[in-house]
């Protein structure tokens, strides 16, 4: 069913990974040449329990939020970032700041679970009714879910092929990890977590376009958005 979608996803991953560790090796060394957002995120990768106030913890809500936080650690990067010219990114990037398979990842919100058969890092929540807009669809996506060759953090629960599996929220779905969709060429440890559209007739739209994704800083009850002046750290603010 959806085929098409997930070859243009896997593709176009293994792009992005290849030019985002180019970009970030460059960095680690020269971290003057940062954005503000990215030399805090090179600090928190290098020594994580020196900022644990920039921190986010899993399973919390802020506020009247209907989504829970699906992992813990530093949001290095917010919806509508730009790594580069023309690219826009389509979610957010929680940093654990550990080794791959240590810090848990959880369901934001109930809804249907599915893993393509070839998924080795991803999984989909599809979610029925919105909770800000009950009448549409929405999508929850999680990736990096494996080690850098390949090898899956995600919970045995969920094999590749599970579809439609119910999933309340808060419960465990695997571990953040490092693979970048190319075995060998790892990114930092991070869950990338995002919210798809629905294309009317069942199906998820293709997660790499910032129109297909919607803005989580509603979902999740805080300032998320880059565009709209989302700062660092990103924390829910009282």
């Amino acid at each position: 069913m959806y085929k098409p979608i997930k070859r243009v996803i896997f593709i176009s991953l293994a792009v992005l990974a290849v030019a985002a560790a180019a970009a970030f090796y460059f960095l680690w060394f020269n971290p003057s040449a940062a954005s503000p957002r990215t030399r805090n995120l090179l600090a928190w990768l290098r020594n994580s329990s020196a900022h644990l106030d920039w921190a986010v913890s899993a399973n919390t809500t802020c506020g009247e939020a209907p989504f829970a936080m699906p992992t813990s650690g530093f949001i290095g990067y917010l919806w509508d970032d730009s790594f580069r010219p023309g690219h826009r990114h389509q979610g957010i990037d929680i940093f654990g700041g550990d080794d791959p398979g240590v810090t848990p990842i959880y369901a934001a919100y109930d809804g249907y679970l599915s893993r393509l058969p070839d998924w080795k890092s991803s999984l989909i929540i599809r979610i029925p009714a919105d909770p800000l807009e009950p009448s549409r669809q929405v999508w929850t996506y999680y990736t990096h879910m494996a080690y850098e060759d390949g090898v899956s953090l995600i919970s045995a629960n969920f094999p590749p092929g599970t579809s439609e599996w119910f999933v309340k929220a808060g419960t465990l779905l695997g571990y953040q990890g490092n693979y970048s969709g190319t075995p060998g060429n790892p990114t930092g440890v991070h869950l990338h977590f995002s919210i798809i559209r629905d294309d009317g007739k069942g199906k998820f739209l293709n997660e790499l376009e910032i129109e297909n994704t919607l803005d989580p800083s509603p979902y999740l009850g805080f300032n998320l958005n880059n565009d709209q002046g989302g700062v660092t750290p990103a924390l829910c603010q009282p």
